[in-house]
C-alpha cells in the first residue's frame, strides 16, 4: 500500500502456485486446501489466504520485507532473504510472541513504533517513531477488523468477532505446531500463542479454534465497562468507489488504480492443474486403469479443449480425465475453436504395476 503498488481494492489470483527454490518446489496452500480464484486485497489479508501473501512479497521483494520487519523491531531475523525464500510471507522466520505483540502494537499506534517494556507506576514510555505510513496503517487496520471480509475462510460468527471495534489476525504453523491470534482496540494489543513447549504437534487446534478463543475472552474483560469506537480516519485517506454499489478506502491520489474484480468471464483462462513444471507420479499399488489425472482450468468452462502432446511429439487424447503414463508432456488448453489459451510442461514418473489386479 505505501508504495502504491496495490490498493485494499486490487485484485490477487488465489490459484495453485509453484515456485522453483535451491531446495525444491516450494507450493503454498491455504488452510483449508482450497483456492478462491481472484479476490480483492481486503478478502486475501482478513481470509488469511496464503498464495496471495506469497505473490505479494514478491511483488515487493523479501529483502525490502525483512528490512521492515527489522524496523518492526524483530531482531533475531537472518540477513538475508534468501534464508527464507517465499515461505517468509506466511511466517518462515523465528519470532517471539514479545516482538510479535509490538509490531501489531505499532499498527495499533497508526505506524508509530516505541520498545516493549514491562510497565511498572511513574516509570515513563519511551519515544515512540513512525514507522508505517499512518494511511496504509490504518488501510490495514481496518481490513483485519472486517468482519465480512473475514468471512471467505472464517465465517461471519468466530472468536475473531467482537461486539466494539477491534482488529485481529490469526495463524497456524505447519503440522499445527503453533497458532496465534494477535489483536489490539484503540487501547489494549493483546497477544496470544498456543501449543506445546517441547515443539511437538497438536490436533485440530488452530489460529482461530486455539489462540482466538482466549484472545477474545482477555479483550472482552478489557472492555465489559467502555468498549473502544473505531479509530479516526486519517486526512490521507479517501473513501471511493471500487465496483459498482461498492466503495473502499485509498491512499490519496491511489484511487484511481482501484480495479475492481473482474467478472470470471473476462479472466484470462489459464490450466489451474498439473502446475507448470510439476512432477507427477505413478502409484505401483494402484492398477494403470484405475489411476487418472483430471486437467482443471480457471475459470472453469465446458467449452475448454485439452491438448496433450508427449516429448515424442505424439497426441494424445485430450479429454479432461487422462489415464497417466511415464514421460514428459506438453498440455495446451484451447477454446472452442482451437485457439490456444495456455499450455504448460509436466513430467510424469514411475511406472505402474501392470500385474497389480483389482480388489
Amino acid at each position: 500500500l505505501e508504495k502504491k503498488l496495490l490498493t485494499a481494492a486490487s485484485p490477487l489470483d488465489d490459484a495453485p502456485l509453484n515456485i522453483n527454490t535451491p531446495t525444491g518446489l516450494y507450493v503454498p496452500q491455504n488452510y483449508d486446501r482450497d483456492f478462491r480464484g481472484w479476490v480483492n486485497v481486503r478478502a486475501a489479508l482478513a481470509s488469511s489466504l496464503n498464495v496471495p501473501a506469497v505473490k505479494t512479497l514478491t511483488l515487493v521483494s523479501g529483502d525490502s520485507f525483512l528490512q521492515r520487519l527489522r524496523q518492526l523491531g524483530f531482531s533475531q531475523l537472518d540477513e538475508s532473504d534468501d534464508f527464507y525464500g517465499p515461505a517468509l510471507a506466511l511466517g518462515g522466520a523465528d519470532v517471539s510472541l514479545w516482538e510479535l505483540v509490538n509490531a501489531y502494537r505499532t499498527l495499533a499506534n497508526v505506524g508509530r513504533q516505541g520498545p516493549l517494556q514491562l510497565s511498572f507506576p511513574g516509570k515513563a514510555s519511551p519515544e515512540a517513531a513512525p514507522v508505517l505510513d499512518p494511511g496504509a496503517a490504518y488501510i490495514v487496520n481496518d481490513i483485519l477488523s472486517d468482519r465480512a471480509a473475514r468471512s471467505l475462510s472464517f465465517g461471519l460468527e468466530n472468536a475473531l468477532a467482537t461486539r466494539y471495534w477491534s482488529a485481529a489476525k490469526t495463524g497456524t504453523s505447519k503440522d499445527m505446531r503453533d497458532n496465534w491470534c494477535i489483536g489490539f482496540t484503540q487501547r489494549y494489543t493483546v497477544g496470544v500463542w498456543v501449543g506445546n513447549f517441547d515443539g511437538s504437534p497438536m490436533t485440530n487446534v488452530s489460529g482461530v479454534t486455539g489462540a482466538a478463543p482466549i484472545w477474545l475472552a482477555v479483550m472482552n474483560y478489557l472492555n465489559i465497562n467502555s468498549p473502544d469506537d473505531p479509530p479516526k480516519m486519517p486526512d490521507s485517506i479517501v473513501r471511493a468507489a471500487s465496483a459498482p454499489g461498492t466503495t473502499e478506502l485509498f491512499l490519496a491520489s491511489t484511487e484511481a488504480n482501484g480495479t475492481a474484480l473482474k467478472p470470471a468471464a473476462a479472466m484470462r483462462p489459464r490450466i489451474a492443474y498439473p502446475r507448470d513444471g510439476e512432477i507427477l507420479s505413478l502409484d505401483p499399488d494402484i492398477p494403470p486403469d484405475r489411476q487418472r489425472v483430471r486437467f482443471e482450468a480457471a475459470p472453469d468452462n465446458k467449452t475448454y479443449r485439452w491438448s496433450l502432446i508427449d516429448e515424442r511429439n505424439v497426441k494424445h487424447d485430450g479429454r479432461r480425465w487422462w489415464h497417466p503414463q511415464a514421460g514428459k508432456f506438453t498440455l495446451a488448453l484451447q477454446d472452442s475453436n482451437g485457439k490456444q489459451l495456455d499450455a504448460i510442461e509436466f513430467e510424469v514418473r514411475g511406472a505402474a504395476n501392470s500385474s497389480k489386479t483389482r480388489p
